[in-house]
């Protein structure tokens, strides 16, 4: 019968994510199979982080008009634009 468990290979070795198999001596020698459940390689994920975070660098440093506002006087146009639920204009 074969058990499945949940790992991480790190070089050579197997690092136990969840339930481990029971009685499992370091010195004993076990048949293992290893499915790679992620297709792209790690180098690959890696550059896209890199690529992802020089953009957003880039993002930050650009100049934006959202900077400039002023975000009391923003609320308060917001405020007035909007209806106010249950109150009438014709109720003075």
């Amino acid at each position: 019968m074969l058990s499945t468990y949940r790992a991480l290979l790190r070089g050579q070795v197997l690092e136990w994510l969840n339930d481990r198999p029971k009685d499992l001596s370091p010195d004993r020698a076990v048949v293992v199979h290893v499915t790679f459940l992620e297709e792209t390689p790690y180098a690959q994920t890696t550059e896209q982080g890199r690529q992802m975070a020089a953009i957003l660098e880039k993002i930050a440093q650009s100049a934006s008009s959202v900077a400039t506002l002023d975000p009391i006087q923003w609320e308060r146009e917001m405020r007035q634009e909007r209806v106010l639920p249950g109150r009438d204009d014709d109720a003075d």
